[in-house]
């Protein structure tokens, strides 16, 4: 007959050494699992560096190689947009005086950029014209004649008044005098700037995208600029967050 004693020993033995093999077999697998997350990470980000490093390449040999008029626009705008910024934003009685500072803004810009266009262009003379130089003969005596005698000099040409200079500051009417005035001294700031990154140009293709995205940049920085004075008061829709009418608590019954 079985020692009654000796039988719950021999329980307690095997349950004891179930329970380390159970302990064990937990520990190998978890070791496993993590063995094997440690090696499916290591892959996974080789794998993305490669991708990585594939789309780097496609995107550097399809990507058009910028102009040299929007490398140097980009630069300008590191400088002055700042600049702009800081005046628009503390316009901020009524949505009146920031439109007049960008209408005034865009026109002086526009203006100041057209007089040069114009004399850069007529600076290079046609080809056929230098031709024509170059062939003329020159009347070499004529020119080594040095005239003393008062009769011998040539009459000295009447000297016409200049006309005063248009500036490219314009007021533009029925538009807000403060947001003008705030223009003024802004584009004060910042007209020196655009005038000297302008005529670092010498082609005239760099010439015509500097200044179209000269204004179409300044118009989408304002476009920010207002939004970030007055974002949209309505929140967005969000499905998640609808609550039905028997969800709704009622503050009163918390004391609130």
């Amino acid at each position: 007959m079985i020692n009654r004693d000796n039988f719950l020993i021999e329980v307690k033995e095997e349950q004891r050494l179930r329970k380390v093999l159970r302990n064990l077999l937990k520990e190998f697998l978890n070791e496993k699992k993590e063995k094997e997350l440690l090696e499916e990470n290591k892959f996974r980000k080789i794998i993305r560096s490669l991708v990585k490093e594939a789309l780097s390449a496609d995107v550097a040999n399809e990507q058009p190689q910028r102009s040299t008029g929007i490398n140097v626009l980009e630069d300008l705008l590191k400088n002055i947009i700042a600049i702009v910024e800081d005046d628009y934003k503390a316009l901020t009685t009524s949505k009146e005086q920031r439109s007049s500072f960008r209408a005034h803004i865009l026109n002086a810009v526009n203006n100041s950029l057209k007089p040069v266009e114009v004399t850069m262009d007529a600076a290079i003379p046609p080809e056929e014209d230098l031709e024509e130089d170059v062939s003329m003969g020159i009347d070499v005596e004529e020119d080594k004649f040095i005239p003393v005698r008062d009769q011998d000099k040539e009459p000295e040409p009447e000297v016409e008044e200049e006309e005063e200079e248009e500036t490219a500051f314009q007021n533009i009417e029925d538009m807000d005098e403060t947001g003008r005035n705030f223009a003024s001294i802004t584009f004060n700031k910042i007209e020196n700037q655009i005038l000297d990154s302008y005529e670092s140009l010498a082609d005239k293709q760099d010439r015509d995208l500097f200044h179209d995205y000269l204004l179409t940049n300044l118009k989408l920085y304002f476009d920010r600029f207002e939004d970030e004075l007055y974002p949209a008061e309505t929140e967005p829709e969000s499905p998640d967050y609808e609550i039905s009418a028997d969800e709704e608590v009622d503050m009163s019954e918390l004391g609130l």
